[in-house]
């Protein structure tokens, strides 16, 4: 079977652009979560959520480009960029028809949409853009990058809510296994800090109502926790074939070994009180690495700090895990960059790449008081130094989607 490995990564994040910074932050525990500065709060009932910060995409796209795509693109293009930088891939030589790109997002270019629905009521049909269509619809990250580096390749755009990216990179492992290409881009974007978007997840009343505390608002596991906090940003990695990376030399960050998926098949946005869904899709992914669950030793977890998601998911690792479930180091990204929706999975990924390589496992932060109902072995507010040799990272989505990627350090 044709083995696939990571070897090029890029990383736009509430916490840091680019891999270096996003893991200086993560290994010090910083946090990204704020007051909203790109959209008036004032009527809001939620005021905070981790933005992306000092991002320029004129660094990446010229002023034209930048005013005819949307900030979920900007991000892509971005992160792309980086990956391929990191990854010292010559695109020029290679065979672009195996060259692919497959990028998730849960909500696409909603910005866009709400500016021009906005323009649509005060001022008419007329003043809508010729561009909304294309920087709105969410196949356009997936798209633009290709056209930008010309990978004529497999496209796929996955939209299975906060499991989007998760799912676009466990297809993209499937496309390469089975000989549709050599390398393909892939990740998840979002830029949902947007008024209508906080304020439809704030309807839900999934969102944290710590507005007067933003920094301890995101605290997955935690017997205090209230809800998440709303983030953007985008994660990239260049995936490829292992004789394919071998040949020209690449730094290799981890292999990836198991890919899982299911469905809840429960409702719309609340995920199974059993966990079922969210087991089978890490059970799936374990079994297809060839790994017993005692192999592991570090779980990214989903981790979203809402009361439902986090007594769920930690019903469902100790079914993984049984009777070794305090033996495996628990960690949620989240506490640090909150909910970045579809690239949530993309991103955290990256955290756990630089895991395995380092050795050293960031902190699930704002842990205050135990719950009873999530005892599992959360690696909690301080960076721990641990051989990480295996991995698997959560992501769940309304929907009941279920989506578990596993990645092991690479060994010829």
């Amino acid at each position: 079977m044709r083995r696939v490995v990571i070897t090029g990564v890029g990383a736009v994040t509430p916490i840091g652009l680019g891999k270096d910074e996003f893991w200086r932050a993560l290994e010090e525990g910083r946090n990204g979560a704020d007051y909203i500065t790109l959209f008036d709060t004032s009527a809001h009932v939620t005021k905070i959520a981790a933005e992306v910060k000092g991002f320029d995409p004129e660094l990446w796209l010229d002023k034209k480009e930048v005013r005819r795509t949307d900030r979920v693109l900007h991000f892509a293009t971005a992160a792309a960029d980086m990956a391929i930088k990191d990854s010292a891939l010559d695109v020029e030589t290679l065979d672009k028809n195996m060259f692919g790109v497959y990028i998730g997002t849960g909500e696409g270019g909603i910005s866009t949409l709400e500016d021009n629905f906005r323009a649509l009521i005060e001022k008419g049909p007329n003043r809508v853009s010729p561009f909304m269509v294309p920087m709105m619809i969410t196949n356009m990250p997936a798209a633009y990058v290709a056209i930008r580096c010309q990978a004529k390749g497999p496209n796929m755009a996955v939209v299975t809510a906060c499991a989007s990216s998760l799912n676009s990179m466990g297809e993209a492992f499937n496309c390469i296994v089975r000989g549709d290409a050599d390398v393909i881009l892939t990740g998840g974007t979002e830029a949902a800090v947007t008024p209508v978007a906080t304020a439809g997840f704030a309807s839900l009343k999934a969102l944290s109502n710590r507005n007067d505390d933003p920094k301890h608002a995101s605290r997955p596991f935690d017997a205090g926790r209230d809800g998440f906090v709303i983030g953007e940003g985008c994660g990239i990695m260049l995936f490829e074939e292992l004789e394919h990376a071998k040949a020209r030399g690449a730094h290799i960050y981890a292999e990836v070994k198991g890919y899982g998926l299911s469905c809840d098949a429960y409702h719309i946005t609340a995920p199974d009180p059993d966990g079922d869904g969210a087991y089978r899709a890490m059970d799936m992914a374990v079994k297809k690495a060839g790994w017993q669950p005692k192999d592991i030793d570090l779980i990214n977890a989903h981790g979203t700090s809402t009361p439902l998601n986090d007594k769920m998911e930690t019903l469902a690792i100790k079914k993984l895990l049984g009777d070794d479930a305090q033996n495996v180091m628990v960690q949620s990204t989240k506490s640090m960059i909150g909910h970045a929706l579809g690239a949530a999975g993309a991103i955290e990924t990256i955290a756990v790449l630089l895991a395995i390589e380092k050795s050293i496992v960031h902190p699930t932060i704002n842990q205050f008081e135990k719950d009873p109902d999530c005892d599992l072995n959360i690696v909690s507010n301080s960076a721990v130094h641990a051989d990480v040799k295996r991995a698997i990272i959560n992501n769940f989505g309304f929907g009941g989607h279920n989506a578990v990627i596993a990645v092991e350090r690479y060994e010829d």
